[in-house]
């Protein structure tokens, strides 16, 4: 089974330690954690904008993890529309 939830995030930062706490609560031990600072690529496309959610490598937001519309889409199947 592929991670659908990946959560860009870094280190110090207050705003990913409350999505680390909001991932846990949601969906624990099935999402993973890559720091922003880990390559050029990430830190050109999120820089100041951690954590930033990605849901099936898609966005699915930032700084704050909205809880009802993520647990909503989680129900989905990988690839069927959002709402």
């Amino acid at each position: 089974m592929t991670t659908r939830l990946t959560l860009i995030s870094r280190p110090g930062c207050h705003l990913c330690t409350d999505a680390e706490a909001a991932l846990d609560r949601i969906a624990p031990g099935q999402w993973e954690r890559v720091d922003v600072e880990s390559s050029i690529e990430l830190e050109r496309d999120y820089g100041d904008r951690v954590p930033v959610l990605l849901l099936d490598g898609k966005e699915h937001g930032y700084w704050r993890i909205e809880e009802e519309r993520l647990r909503r889409d989680l129900a989905r199947q990988p690839g069927e529309p959002r709402l």
